[in-house]
This record gives C-alpha cells, structure tokens and sequence, in this order.
C-alpha cells in the first residue's frame, strides 16, 4: 500500500503494529519481523513526505534495506560523497568497526583528540609524531575542526574554522531550548514543512517512549528465580500474562566459544554446526534465545543449570522478550537516521533525534505507565529527559543496542558545542548511577555507557561546565572512597560515604579490575587547563582530595618475616598497588593544577596536606590500624659529638607500607616551588619554605612527616640485601613494582624527592642521622663499630643501599629544578642509550611512560641520538647516542643500577682515553645545576660534619676490614666508588669549606678524612683508585695544603728502581696464579687419600687405556656431558610444511611468465650477493609511493595452491640424554596435570615439549653422530656399472626384499612409509639390545610421521598403498629427510657464501640434523631384516641400483613398471645415503642425469603453457662448456612419444636454445645443491670443496665438488647414453600409454620473496580493507595477519575463524611454521 493513500494516522497504525506484534507474531521475531517494524517506523517517520527521503521512482523502501543504504547506494541528494565543507563544523565521522583512526601528538591537546582518515591525509603533519590504531568498535568520532581538541589549527579543507571572531568556549546553562539553528551557520539548510517536522518528532518520540516502556520490565542484571513462583512474579508488560518463557543467554568477556558451543549441545540437543551459529550471534549482537517453550520446569531447570558455570542467563516471558528485540529493531532505525538526510540537509534528522532524546517522556504517548523502579532510579534527577532513563538503562541492553545506543550519542554531541554540553549535563546527573552498574552490575564491561565519559569529560568546555555545574569531581572522590570502603548497598554505592570506615584490601571492590576507568575519568576531568585553575583557586577541591588519598594511607603495610617463612602469600598487594598508582597518576595531574596557582594558594594547599599527613601519622584520627602502628616517640642518638632527637622505629620490627599517597600529593605540590619566591612569600608573611612548613608543623612534625616514606627507602633497602626473603614472593613483587621503569617516578622519585625538601628545611646533620637511624647504620659511622644490625655480606650492602640515597638526595636535580618535560625527556634518553645502542622497542623499556607517551619524546630521541638503519632484513634498527651527548651522562645518575654505573663508567673512561690520551682518566661530577630558590641550598650539607663522618667511616671501615683479614670485603669496590664520588662532589660544590673539615676534623686514632684518603691512595688492593684519588688530593690541596704534604706518602721518582703498573699487575696476576694452583693441589692430594683404597689394576687400566670419548656437549637436564657412555639426542621439531614451491602451471596464466622471467633473469650464481637490496630505512620518497601502490589482493604472495607438502625438521641444538628426556616428558605431563586450568605452551596429545633452555618447541628426539669413516668406491663409474650388473645376475632371489618393495612397481621401499602397517610388528620382533637406543629414537620420529601422514593424505599428490596396506603414508626419504634439506638449499639462495660453497656455509647444528633423520631411517632398514649381519644393507643397495639400471626396470624379472622419471632423484639419493654411502658418488651421476632428463619432461609441461613472446629474450648460450649439444639432448629425452615428442619440438623452436639452456641451468643447479648437501653432512672428507675461482659460476663448482661429468662429455659416456636412453624409453612408452599420469612438476628454482608490503603501516588499512575480508569466516578480521608467504589476509585470533574446522585444514597455510605475520608489528 503507497504511504500516501494512508487514510489513519501512520503513528496510530505505527502503535497498533507493535502492541499487536508479539502476539500476531507468536512470539518468535524473524527476519521478516525486522522488515515490517522497520517499514511501519519509516511510514509512521515521512508520513506523505516519503519524496523528500527517497527519489520520485522509490516512494518505499526495499525490503531489508534502511535508508541510510539505499540513499547512498542511490545518491540521493549527494549521500554516500563527501558534504561540502561548513565553517566551524566538525568532522564528526563515527567510526565503525574496522575504520583506521589516526592520532597526532603534535597536534592534538591529548590522547583522545583522533583524526579519520580523510582528514588526516588532508592536512600535514610532516615530521610528526604520529600514531594509528583500528577501531574495535563503532561509537568515536573524528574531530578534526573542533577548536577545543587541536593545540594548532589543522588547516583541513573540509573542515575550516569557523568565521565568528570570538567563540565562547565553556557556554553557561544547556537548559535552553536547541534549535536547528545551533549549529555552524549553513545556508542550504532545507525548509521542513511543520508538519512533517511534528510527524518526525512525534513518531521519534514514540518510539523512544516504546523502547523506555519495555526496558521499564528488564532486568538490571542476569539472575533466574529459584522456582517456579519467583519466576511468575517477575514484573512483565504482558496484559495477558501468558506462561510462554525464553531462555536468553548473554554474552560476557569471561567465556570461550568452545564453553559456550559445548553447553548448547549438551543443554539443548543442537549440533556442533546449530551451536556455533547461536554462539556466534551471541557474540555478535551481545545475546540470544536458546529456548522458547511452555515447559516452565524444563526451562528453569536448564537455566539454573547454565548459571552453575556463571554464564549470564535469564528466564523471562516471551512477550517481554519480543518486544526487547523490537526495541533492538527500532534503536537500530533511530541510528540509520543518524545516518541519513532530508534532501540535502544531513543535521535536521539528528537535530530532531537530539530534541526528543532530551525532552520529557510523553504519558499520552499511548505507551504503557513508568513502572516505580524507574522513578525511583530518577528520584535525584529534576525533570527528568529520555536521555537520562537510557543511560540508566544501558546495561538492561545488549551489545549491538549498546553500541548502537553510543553511535546515536556521538552523532548528536557532534551537532554543535550546545548539544554537546546539554548531553554532557544529562550525562553527569547520571554519572554516579552509572558507576554504580559500571563497577557492580554490568556483564559486559566494554560496551558499558560509563566508556562515553572519554568523549566527554576530554573536551574542555565540557569538564568546566560538569564540575563546576554539577560537582562532578567531588562526587567522584566520593565514589571512590565509599566504593573501596565497601559502602555498598543492594547494588548500589552509598552516597554520601560514611566517614570513618576503613579499607580492606581483601574485599570485593580491591579485588574487582574496573576500578580504573573511574580514576580515568578523574584525571580526565582534572587534566583540563580550565579545571586544574578551578582546583588551584577552590580550597575544598585539595581538601577533598586529601581526605580520599587520606583513606589509601599506609595500606596493606608488611613486617619482616625474621624466623620462619610467610605460610601463605596472598595476592592482595596486587590490588593494592593497582589501586594507589591509578590514584598516583591522579595526584600528578591535581600537582599540576598548581603550576600557574598564586603564592597564596599553593601555601594553602601545602598546608592542608602537611596537615592531613600528620592527622593520620600521628594517630590523631583512627585511620591506622593502632595494633600496627604506635604512636610517634622520639629518642637522643649521639653522632658527630652532637646528640639528634630522631623518632624512634626499626624497620626490621615494625610495620612499613609502600603506599603514602598524601606524601607523593606532597612531592608534587613542592614541584612548583618556584612560585614561592622571597617577594611572593612576603606577601603573605613568610620569609622562606620552612615558615611554609612551619605554620602547620614544628620540626618533630616534619621529621614524623618524612619518616614513613623514609622507612619505605630502608625497606627496599633491606629486601635488596636479602633480609625479608622470608616474606616470599609478595614482598619481592611490591619492591620491582614500586621501582619499576613505567611506575617509579609515580611513587619511588617521589619519596626520594620528600627527603630532598627535608634537606632544604632541616639541619642536614638532623636529616643524615634520621636516615642513618632508619637504616640501622649509627653504629658503622659511629667509632663504637661493634653495635652492628646486621652481619657480613648484609652489612656491607646496606651501607652501599644507604650511601646511594645519600648521593642521590644530595645531587638529583630534576624535582628541585622543575626541570622542563623537554629536559627530562632528555636526560632520560641520554642515560638510557649511554649503556649503548639499543632498538625503539627497548628504548621505551627504559624510560618512564608518561614521558614516552610525551608529544616531544621523539623529537629529543632525535637531538640526542643518531638511527642506525639495519644492514639486513634480520637485523633491527637501532638509536645510538650522539658522541657529544656523553659528555651529559652522570654515571651515578640514580636509576642505574650497581652493574649500570659501573658499565656507564666504562664507556665514559674509554671514551675520555681517545679523547684525551690520558690513560686512566677521571670522570668528575658535574656541579648542582639548582642555582636559586629553597633547594639551590642542598649542596650545604657539604659542610656538615655528620656527612663527614659518614664518609671517614665509609672508607675507614674497607680498609681496616681489609688490612684485618687479608681480602677485600662484599661491596667494598662499590662502597668505596660511592665514598668517592661523595668526595668529589664535596670538592665540586664547596671545595674550601669541606677541604678544610677534611683536614681539622679528627676521628679514630686521630685521623683526619685527609689522611685515610692518602693511606687509601697506595693501597695494594685499590690501585684502581688511584686516579681519583690524585685529582682529590689535588683539589684539596687547593685549600687545605698543609695537611695534604703532611698525610701524603712519598712517591718514588720514575728513576727509582719502583716496578711500574704492568710489573705490578703481572706479578699479583702470578700470586693469584699461584694461590689457585696450591689449592688445587691440595684438593688432589685429599681426593687421593680419599681414595686410596683404589686397586692398583685400576689404575693400570686408566694410564694404558687411551680410548678418547668425543663429546658433542652437556646434557641441558643433569648437565653431564653427553657421549658414547650414556645414550643421548638432540631436541628437535617435525612440523607439517608447503614451504616448498612449485612452478604454477595454471594455462595462459599472466603470472606464468613472471615467474619463468624471474627464472630466466637470475644470476648465474646464487650463492653471491643478490642484486636487490631491500630498501633503506627511513625509506625514501620513491620507494614509499611505489610500494603504496600495491594492490593486488595477495601483494604479490605466491599462490598456496602451487606448493609442495611434506615434513620439516629443525634442531635446536641443544642435547638430552635419552633417560633424562624420558624423565622431562613424565614431568611435563604431571605439569599438565597439575595445572589443568593453564593454558600450556606444548600439547601433549601431539608429543610436544619445550626445550628447557631456549623454550624452543620440539616434539622428537634425533641421534646424533660423527660422520662415519667410510671411503668411497673409487671404482671407475662405467667398471661399477658393469660389475654392480654382474653382481645382481649373480644374487640370488630375496622374497623378503621383494615383500618389502612397493607393489606399484615404484621401487620404494614399504618400511620407510609413516603409515607403514608393518612396521609395528617389526618393531616388536626386534630383540636385539644393540642400537636399541637409536630404535627408541627413530620411534619419536614415526610417531609424529604418522599423525601427520594419516591427516594430510589430501595433500600429497604422490601413489601410493590405501591405509592398512603395507607402503601407506608419507615416504620418510622424500618428505622428510629430502624435503628438509631443499628447505634448507631455498634459504640459502641469495646469501652470500664469501668466496665459497652455499655448503661451507652450513652449521654443524644442521649437519648433525641430517644425520639425525638419516639414522633413523637406516634403523628403519635395520629392524625389518633381522639376523642378517649386514642388517639387510646390502639387500636394499642391490635394489636401489636395479631401480637405477634400466636394463632391469624393461625387464620381467622386476617390477619396476612404475617410470624412473616420474619418481624425485634426489630421493633415490637420500635412500643411498641411508644404506649404502661409499656409492655415493656413483649414484650421484646417475641421479644427476635422471634429474636432467627428468626437467627436460618438466619444462615442456611449463613452455606449453606459457606464451613465448612475453618472455625475456637471451641473446645466445652462456654454458655450452657444461650442457654442449642442448638441442640433441632435448629431443633424445621425448622421442619415444610421438605426440609428446612433437609438443616439445613446438616448445623448443618457440623459446630457442638460448632460453633452453638458461632454464636447464637453472632447474637443476638446486639438485646440486641439496646433493652437496646431503653429501657433506654423511662423508664431509670425501667431498671437500674445489679450489675457489671467482671465475668459475655455481654450477661448474658444484659439477667439481661432487665428481659428476658435465652434460657436454655424454657423447663419451657409452654407459650414461644407455641408461639415459632406457629412461627416457621407458618415460616415453607409459606416456603414449596414458598421458594423465605421467605429469612432471619442478620445483621453483629462484629465491624466494616475501608478500611486498606497502612501506607505511595505515596503507594496509585504507579503502583496500573492506574487500581483503577472511577467506574462511567471510568477516572483517578483528586481529588482522597477513601470511607473508602467500599474501593471504585472515584472523590472526580468532574463535569464530576456527569453528567449524577440521582435519582437512591442517597445514594449509604454506609457511613452514604455519603462522602469520600479525598486523601492526614492525616486521
């Protein structure tokens, strides 16, 4: 029916349909269901206006379509191209699933302002720091042209600003009405008749009142009744409350498919295929119907069963049910219209979404009444809008509403900055109803409307409008205290939160992961410029602040396990720390609201956190547990004839916490100290910092403030030292996660920082003693030396722990500075790369994250360091410091480690001796760069004599230790580097000051800091030193003379007969020497006595008995040594593989000639230099817009379909005995069993195992051997020929042999197929214990060949028996061994091999490999002929050379009907290798030959499809000196067919001897190279390599080196031409017979490349894209890979891509480790 003959009103019948539908309907939604609701919303929409919408000709719309499609497909008014730019408007492009959005930092004002692409392509951003990342889901949008997000104007021509002079940034109330004209000025905006305008909004109104009015019925959360009565009382909008139920599973982010598929089969009787389906819809759409019935016990039993795996599940009426999926249909149309336009206005439909979405729902609406559970959750909202229920009932939806729902929200916030903030206002009075679902209802985290706020709170405008109009960030901070205080009531969190209650870390909400988000959202809304200057002028924002940090005060606080170990270690320091960094992070942005606060208010607040500090340290609020901690105590400790009053706690009984977030709050307040300068503090009557601190604190105050991050620092001091390894490991993983790179400047700096502004206030004596005491240490500095804390070892590192805080609180300068985030920057990267070149990946590893993620980071990467491209496409590129950069490196710089300093040092002494030619050169401390304000005064700590003391003592202490006991002490190199440098840094900032205390100062025996300095400077045991000591010498006697020639020795003259330093050295190199070989000595005269008991016979027998065991190693499981003794193998994977190509030969097929050009192109040698280099990094222009221009689908991938399969051997290399493997794979299995629920890195079903030293997979152990002794037969090859013929005539017949040979007449041999149905008998009749070990070997080996054989027979395209028979299978010599070793020649081609052989270049790892296999395959033989001496060699060599003879293949007396040709030489080879190795060289000919005349049958099947004139021209031969006649030998090879014969001649006078020969070359230079392979790894002195000749190309090195007659000598080789002619007879006369079977493929013969990816990453991911969808599951990947192999695009990870699969998909993809490259890795 036309819309327009409509007679009733279209919304009345809009209303009719949907109440009548669920019961017309049955209840079950269809498809069809879909299509009518959508034609009924688009009729009741346009009413008669349906022209405006639609062309003339369309006055509906199809079937299934929206109208968003069919206007862009049609064109309609300019849909589906891009609008003509609008002054002052945003981009807003929402973007779907897929879409790739771009990100500038230099650009953008932070993270979250993204480009699409267009717009990025569209304007410049050269040299920039930028980023890109691909949409998981549809709902952000694009802002480019919204001023509030850019730090510059981007200048896109799309979006240009707007033309008004001045736009207010932050607009008052959103109250008032928004009208179309809101938004940017446009001139072509459509005239709307009123009343299509009032049919518009009424049928959007309606249908926003239906959605409301079913979700007033939905359920918040997935619960089912426990009987029958619970389940009927459930609220329903069913006027007839029929007992027609659904079952409705939910998706979640805890469960697999695989969980899911196998509850559906089990639960309702679907198949594995039905199953899939429905699990896949619920993944897609969020939910689904699993059963629809009447049987209400049934159905409630299944779901109660379904909850019993927490699987969200509800049980609800059908009714309910339909009409939540019409409410699906109806957001879904309300999002087309989002999407699509009236006439050529593409905002008025939003404008009309926006208006009914923010106005009041209707009660006329004819929609059923509000339920009480909804006014309820509207109770705090005045006049509540549509858009408030429908945040609220977010998470009643699923998740394609949900993020349908989002989409609808972007698209009208990108309307104008009016909309924007009456969405945000209607937005923040919901906020904390949607924390409440967010945290403690939702079932599908990621989808959840509480993710909006990052659009929101983001923009500045916006943040300034919620928390100024709405309180936003004081209703947060209430959140979160009363949230973690668990002030949780029926599912929701009370506010406002009692006070008083305190944490406990193993409740819920600690233990819950989505507490991030809500800190998130705070520090999004502090990071704003407009709200930081709200907090800094509004005392109550940091007294609210501080009272919730107050709450995370000393959490989770540990005492040292001093007698026995933790019994049980809980996890809940994880939690802990994950919650006090997420607020870490919030502190560092309210510290910087006060970077531009006044004098006044920064005091201010100072003041309320010292005072908030001290409520909780001094116990003066119940915030701490008072069984834990004491109240504050102060005792006198007597140092540096002074007594100090310190607080009194040892941190080896007592209770200490990582976590003191109102000190860090502290720490970054003192960071804009700068304000605070002597005329702003006489402002407001204060004189200095310490009048700042001591207006809320006196000086017992300020030690009890610093005392608790001080106890922190002694902590992680004694658990380096190993004092709390009783602890476990809970107490080890707070320590590297308080220090750690990415987290350390949040908590660890600043703690440190904390001392330093103690340093600036107090007397440093004071602060050094305090220190002292925390760490036990009064004692060691003191001259009563024996009250020791601690013992040996521990000693000494605690006071190397404490010297470092020392050095590193009076020389770091960055807080104290303000240090720009340039700077900052770096220093970081300069100190990072001082250590040495190192790629980006591990770069970043190394600096903090927020100074990484800073826009400037890669502009100061480049000032401070050089890139050093990579040489080779293995190799990475690395940043290495520029050489002027190291003179900015401080080798003490205080995230060093010990070992990082002293290699630091290193460096820097080695570059000053080139620099300079001074042979030990002395790196001296730059001086405190702080030249002003409160900290320019740290460097006074200099002139204490308590600092003094410490470093007397320091050095005293090592050299009494040492004089006493006669060796160096633990640490003392690094104490005395420490003391040192201490020194030099007292010598820096106040030389004459600390000069003279060093020399009037007097401690043990009288002794001045002057005069151990020069007893340390001759010391025998620290010449080292000497340097530094010298240049402090020097400096002090500057200032202090007397002294110095006083104390110091004298020092022989260079005439003096003094041994100089290399004499010295020498001779203490001598005494070690010595002392080593005594003591040797007397542990072989104990062992001797020990065993004197030894019989003399013994003894005998060891001197006369020389047998030498070589050995190939140790043992990576008992670490023995692994030889002949005890039976052992090397690990080693067999993996399925189509690495290997073949030449396509698709008829008249473009590609062909590509690949015979690249044939006919390539070098005469492959194993030099290849001619392409890959292109440079960074690349240049030209290669980049070249590469961008890839595309093909498959960029340039070689096609799967033209591989070869076959098995694939690597070797790790390392080595296991064979009881010890056994031992290793029972405990991998216990592992398994043990850990059920982890998911394991090796498979057991499928004998795998991971090697335990490289973690390398492995599934088969190989033998590993020496290359045998054998000689070769050095019989002329035509005397072997004859006499192997007079041999065979002699034999007799062997009925074993003949059993043992295929039935096929192939001449293969049935025991070395995987599949082999004898072979298992065999191996149980074998009884003879020699070589049983190599058995048990070989067995791992047919194992894995045969699970592999029996799933990719499909695969193989070789005859062979049907399973059961005996033969059937893969064929071990040709698909394992052989294929390994052509995959080994393919890698490498191309290298360059230095002048020699590609074989030269082979490890021994994988000639030991080939052995391996070869072994195994000769025990294979072995146990099918037993009871034979020569265990059955002699019978298979006999075979084989029959097989070669062709005077036996024509013959009755064999079987050989199957044609030589037809069959792979080299394997034939790989058989002899097996058994027979000294005829080697003869087979080798043969083989040689057969393979010739084999690729002459090949080329022809290629040539015939391939077209001659597109081909590249030769201009003449280059080998006749290795091919001679070609022409006589191509056509002697076909003759013997008539029609093959004359496709050749075609083929030859087509393509010329020329491109013949090349082509002959080329297909078999390959062969010789797997045979010189083959043949080096069995008999390597029997194949040595040919005198190098530059001259000489590949293929005559080869020729020599295997002692094989070139093709031009066969007209003097009467025997070849014999054997040759009965090949190619016996080829020839089976091809008239039955052409099909006698096809021969060839390998590819050129160097293999790798899928051409375009240069720059986002270029894979531009319109391209949407048609390189998965192969398999016909889907966008989530995860993208592409299989850089073939080219193939499909899911890297993904559950659906592999539902479904089976068997047949094994091995598929052509990579020998089937796996593929992930996008978005630099590869």
């Amino acid at each position: 029916m036309n819309p327009r003959d409509r007679t009733s009103d279209p919304l009345q019948h809009l209303r009719f349909a949907l109440e009548t539908m669920p019961g017309s309907r049955k209840y079950v939604f269809t498809p069809a269901t879909r299509a009518e609701i959508l034609s009924e919303l688009y009729v009741a929409f346009w009413g008669p206006y349906a022209h405006l919408f639609l062309p003339n000709s369309n006055s509906s719309l199809p079937l299934h379509m929206t109208l968003s499609q069919v206007q862009s497909d049609l064109g309609f008014s300019g849909a589906g191209r891009t609008d003509a730019p609008i002054p002052g408007r945003s981009c807003s492009r929402i973007f779907k699933k897929g879409d790739s959005c771009f990100r500038c930092k230099d650009c953008a004002l932070d993270d979250s302002c993204v480009m699409c692409a267009n717009c990025f392509h569209a304007t410049d951003h050269a040299d920039h720091n930028v980023s890109f990342f691909i949409a998981q889901q549809p709902g952000g949008c694009c802002d480019c042209g919204d001023e509030e997000a850019w730090r510059v104007p981007l200048q896109c021509p799309s979006h240009p600003p707007s033309r008004r002079a001045d736009v207010d940034a932050t607009p008052k109330s959103s109250a008032k009405s928004l009208s179309s004209s809101d938004g940017p000025s446009v001139q072509d905006r459509v005239s709307v008749p009123h009343e299509l305008q009032d049919t518009m909004r009424r049928t959007v109104g309606y249908a926003l009142d239906f959605v409301l009015d079913t979700l007033d019925y939905s359920p918040d959360e997935s619960t089912v009744p426990q009987n029958e009565a619970d389940l009927r009382l459930q609220p329903s909008a069913d006027p007839m409350m029929k007992d027609q139920y659904c079952v409705v599973i939910w998706n979640d982010d805890k469960h697999s498919f695989e969980e899911v598929i196998k509850l559906l089969c089990d639960m309702t009787n679907r198949t594995r295929e039905e199953a899939a389906v429905v699990a896949n819809r619920i993944d897609e759409n969020g939910r689904e119907i699993i059963e629809m019935n009447t049987n209400v016990t049934r159905l409630l039993e299944m779901a109660q069963t379904i909850t019993q795996i927490d699987l969200g599940v509800t049980i609800r009426r059908a009714y309910d049910t339909f009409r939540e999926q019409v409410s699906e249909v109806i957001i879904e149309w309300l999002l087309d219209l989002t999407r699509s336009r009236l006439g050529t206005d593409y905002m008025i439909l939003r404008e009309v979404i926006a208006a009914e979405l923010m106005s009041p729902r209707r009660k006329d609406s004819g929609s059923y009444n509000v339920s009480a559970q909804a006014i309820l959750s509207l109770k705090e909202i005045p006049n509540p809008a549509r858009l408030d229920a429908l945040f609220l009932y977010h998470t009643r939806l699923w998740k394609k509403p949900r993020l349908s729902a989002k989409e609808i929200y972007a698209s009208v916030i990108s309307l104008s900055s009016e909309h924007k903030l009456s969405l945000a206002g209607h937005f923040a009075n919901v906020y904390p109803r949607v924390i409440d679902a967010y945290l403690l209802v939702d079932r599908e985290a990621e989808t959840s409307i509480k993710y909006f706020a990052l659009q929101l709170f983001t923009v500045p405008s916006v943040a300034l409008h919620v928390v100024r109009n709405h309180k936003l960030i004081s209703r947060l901070l209430a959140i979160i205290a009363a949230f973690f205080t668990n002030q949780i009531i029926d599912k929701h969190i009370v506010y406002p939160p009692s006070s008083g209650v305190k944490l406990d870390v193993e409740s819920f909400p600690f233990k819950s992961k989505r507490f991030m988000p809500v800190f998130s959202d705070l520090r999004y809304l502090c990071h704003t410029q407009s709200v930081q200057g709200l907090i800094a002028r509004n005392r109550e924002y940091i007294t609210q602040f501080a009272k919730t940090c107050q709450l995370f005060m000393c959490v989770n606080p540990n005492k040292r396990a001093a007698n026995s170990h933790v019994e049980y270690e809980t996890d809940a320091w994880i939690s802990v720390f994950n919650v006090t960094l997420s607020l870490s992070r919030v502190i560092k942005t309210y510290g910087e609201a006060y970077s531009n606060a006044s004098a006044a208010e920064l005091v201010s607040a100072i003041g309320t956190v010292v005072h908030s500090i001290l409520v909780v340290c001094t116990l003066a609020e119940d915030r701490l547990d008072r069984e834990k901690f004491s109240p504050i105590t102060f005792h006198n400790v007597p140092f540096a004839d002074t007594e100090y009053e310190v607080i009194v706690f040892d941190v080896l009984e007592g209770w200490v916490s990582f976590h003191h977030s109102l000190h860090w709050l502290l720490a970054e307040l003192f960071k804009h100290i700068d304000l605070l300068t002597e005329r702003s503090l006489a402002k407001i009557g204060m004189r200095s910092i310490r009048d700042v601190l001591l207006q809320q604190a006196n000086e017992k105050a300020i030690l009890t403030i610093i005392d608790f991050p001080l106890r922190v620092l002694a902590m992680i001091a004694q658990i380096r030292t190993g004092l709390w390894v009783r602890n476990g490991f809970a107490i080890r993983g707070q320590l590297l996660h308080y220090r750690d790179y990415m987290l350390r400047e949040l908590c660890y700096d600043q703690d440190l920082f904390v001392l330093q502004i103690a340093l600036a206030v107090l007397d440093p004596s004071l602060l050094i003693v305090t220190i002292l005491d925390r760490f036990s240490l009064v004692g060691y500095f003191s001259s009563d030396v024996l009250e020791f804390a601690y013992e040996g070892a521990q000693l000494s590192s605690m006071v190397e722990e404490f010297l470092y805080v020392l050095i590193t609180i009076l020389t770091e300068s960055a807080n104290p500075s303000k240090m720009p985030i340039n700077d900052a920057i770096r220093r970081e990267i300069i100190h990072a790369l001082a250590m040495g070149p190192c790629s980006y990946t591990d770069l970043v590893k190394r600096v903090a994250e927020r100074l990484v993620e800073d826009v400037s980071f890669e502009r100061m990467l480049l000032e401070v360091a050089h890139f050093k491209s990579p040489e080779t496409a293995t190799e990475s590129g690395v940043y290495e410091l520029r050489d002027e950069m190291y003179d900015e490196v401080n080798p003490f710089f205080y995230h060093y480690t010990r070992n990082k300093r002293e290699e630091v040092e290193n460096v820097l002494r080695n570059r000053l001796k080139k620099k300079t030619g001074v042979k030990e050169p002395v790196l001296v401390p730059k001086p405190f760069v702080v030249k002003s304000g409160p900290f320019a005064n740290l460097p006074a700590a200099f002139e204490s004599k308590a600092l003094l003391q410490v470093v007397f003592y320091a050095i005293f202490n090592i050299l009494a230790i040492t004089d006493s006991t006669g060796s160096v002490p633990p640490s003392a190199e690094a104490i005395l580097d420490q003391a040192i440098h201490l020194v030099m840094v007292a010598l820096v900032e106040r030389a004459a000051a600390f000069s003279h205390m060093s020399a009037v100062e007097h401690f043990v025996d009288g002794k001045t800091l002057i005069d151990i300095i020069c007893t340390l400077e001759h010391h025998d045991n620290y010449k080292t030193y000497q340097p530094r000591i010298h240049w402090i010498l020097t400096q002090m006697n500057l200032h202090a003379s007397d002294a110095v020639r006083g104390s110091r020795k004298h020092i022989p003259e260079a005439n003096e007969s003094t041994p100089n330093a290399d004499e010295l050295r020498k001779k203490a190199a001598k005494a070690r020497q010595d002392a080593i070989m005594q003591k040797m000595k007397e542990q072989q005269a104990s062992f001797a006595i020990n065993f004197d008991d030894v019989d003399d016979e013994d003894d005998d027998e060891m001197e006369t008995d020389h047998v030498q065991h070589v050995s190939f190693g140790t043992c990576i499981v008992c670490q023995e040594d692994v030889d002949s003794i005890k039976p052992f193998g090397a690990l080693a994977f067999l993996q399925a593989s189509r690495f290997i190509r073949r030449h396509p030969d698709t008829p008249n097929n473009q590609n062909n000639n590509a690949y015979l050009n690249e044939v006919l192109e390539m070098p005469l040698s492959i194993d030099r230099d290849p001619v392409a280099h890959p292109p440079s990094f960074p690349p240049v222009v030209d290669d980049a817009h070249e590469r961008k221009n890839i595309s093909q689908p498959h960029f340039d991938g070689f096609p799967a379909a033209h591989t070869r399969f076959g098995l694939h051997a690597s070797f790790c290399s390392h080595m296991m005995h064979l009881d010890c493997f056994h031992q290793y794979s029972l405990s991998i299995r216990a592992r398994h069993r043990a850990q059920a629920t982890r998911n394991h890195p090796e498979t057991i079903s499928r004998k795998e195992y991971i090697c335990p030293l490289c973690k390398s997979l492995g599934n088969i152990l190989l033998p590993v051997s020496s290359p045998p002794n054998t000689p070769l037969n050095d019989t002329s090859f035509p005397d072997w020929i004859r006499t192997a013929g007079i041999n065979i005539l002699k034999s007799k017949p062997d009925p074993l042999l003949e059993s043992l040979q295929f039935r096929t007449g192939t001449g293969e041999f049935v025991f070395w197929s995987a599949q082999d149905s004898g072979y298992s008998t065999a191996l149980r009749n074998y009884e003879h214990p020699e070589g049983i070990d190599v058995i048990r070997m070989m067995e791992t080996v047919m194992v894995i060949s045969k699970s592999f054989s029996q799933q990719t027979r499909h695969l193989r395209d070789r005859p062979e028996p049907e399973p059961g028979e005996r033969g059937a299978g893969l064929y071990l010599p040709e698909e394992v061994l052989g294929y390994t070793i052509a995959a080994l020649e393919t890698a490498q081609r191309g290298s360059d091999s230095r002048g020699q052989l590609m074989v030269d270049m082979m490890s021994e790892t994988q000639m030991r490999m080939v052995r391996g296999v070869l072994s195994c395959l000769t025990a294979l033989v072995k146990i099918h002929f037993p009871g034979r001496a020569d265990e059955g060699r002699d019978a298979v060599r006999q075979a084989i050379i029959k097989r070669l003879l062709p005077e036996w293949s024509r013959t009755s007396l064999t079987s050989f009907s199957y044609p030589l040709l037809l069959r792979d030489p080299f394997t034939i080879l790989v058989e002899t290798a097996a058994v027979a190795p000294d005829i080697l060289r003869h087979v080798l000919v043969l083989t040689y030959y057969a393979c010739l005349a084999r690729t002459v049958i090949g080329l022809v099947y290629i040539l015939n499809k391939t077209r001659s004139f597109s081909t590249v021209q030769l201009p003449s031969r280059s080998h006749e000196h290795i091919f001679g006649d070609v022409r006589m030998f191509f056509m002697s090879v076909v003759r013997h067919s008539p029609v093959f014969e004359h496709t050749a001649t075609l083929a030859f006078e087509t393509f010329g001897e020329a491109r013949i020969e090349k082509l002959l070359y080329e297909y078999t230079l390959p062969f010789l190279r797997k045979a010189s392979i083959l043949c080096r790894a069995i008999l390597p002195s029997a194949f040595p390599a040919p005198p190098s000749n530059v001259n000489e190309c590949e293929y005559t090195r080869l020729l020599k080196m295997l002692g094989i007659p070139p093709l031009s000598s066969l007209p003097h080789q009467d025997t070849l031409q014999n054997a040759l002619s009965g090949w190619c007879a016996h080829y020839g006369h089976s091809h008239a017979a039955s052409q099909l079977n006698c096809t021969v493929m060839l390998d590819l013969p050129s160097v293999y490349r790798l899928a051409r990816l375009p240069l720059v990453l986002d270029d894979l991911f531009g319109q391209r894209d949407k048609a390189l969808t998965c192969l398999r599951c016909n889907t966008l990947p989530n995860d993208a890979a592409i299989c850089l192999l073939c080219g193939t695009w499909a899911q890297a990870i993904s559950a659906l891509c592999t539902l479904g699969g089976d068997s047949k998909e094994l091995a598929q993809p052509p990579s020998p480790n089937n796996r593929g490259e992930k996008v978005g890795k630099q590869s």
